[in-house]
């Protein structure tokens, strides 16, 4: 029992490191504003979250972000975006585990993966709008946005940005699970042995 819980808990911070470095491998993406980065990071989080639960995949989520403002910091003094990254990446991975839960196939995994994006670019778009913006120009003491600047800024970048990146993460996801898929269910098979 307790070599399952060490086990546990060095897997789980390999896969919290790994993402950490998938994290640092971002990069733009043509036509969005420079702030809005692509990276993979969120994969790790999710083979925790299929093996381990969803707890497990929140946890890699939250070891990422503290490992990235640990080293980088933060540029309002405040963690808004790491906080902003948290949610979405733990609001890509809940639906995408809770989905897969109840449809355990290939095609399962490509719906819970697209239900991970639609969840992630649908709220993180009304959270930017209500929450994070605002908590940016506040933190960074610009001047407030106007109504529509927002909406226009959520609509034609965010939205969007998110729909790109959720698609492809499924996409690189989608061809490690199709190698990995035996493996991962041998892991979530000995765990609960």
């Amino acid at each position: 029992m307790k070599s399952n819980n060490i086990k546990k808990m060095v897997t789980l911070a390999m896969f919290g490191s790994l993402s950490y470095l998938l994290m640092l491998l971002n990069f733009p993406f043509p036509g969005f504003p420079p702030f809005l980065n692509i990276d993979f990071s969120d994969i790790p989080a999710l083979m925790a979250a299929l093996i381990y639960g969803p707890l497990a995949g929140i946890l890699v989520e939250f070891l990422k972000n503290l490992l990235d403002m640990v080293m980088t910091g933060t540029e309002t003094g405040v963690p808004v975006g790491h906080i902003s990254n948290f949610i979405a990446g733990v609001l890509f991975i809940l639906p995408t585990y809770y989905v897969y839960k109840n449809i355990s196939s290939k095609k399962g995994m490509t719906f819970a993966l697209l239900a991970g994006t639609v969840s992630m670019a649908i709220v993180m778009s009304v959270l930017n709008y209500y929450v994070f913006l605002p908590a940016y120009t506040f933190f960074m003491g610009w001047d407030a946005m106007t109504a529509p600047e927002s909406r226009k800024l959520v609509t034609a970048a965010i939205l969007p940005f998110n729909i790109i990146k959720g698609l492809l993460i499924t996409s690189v996801f989608m061809l490690l699970f199709v190698k990995l898929q035996a493996w991962i269910n041998k892991q979530v098979l000995y765990k609960s042995a």
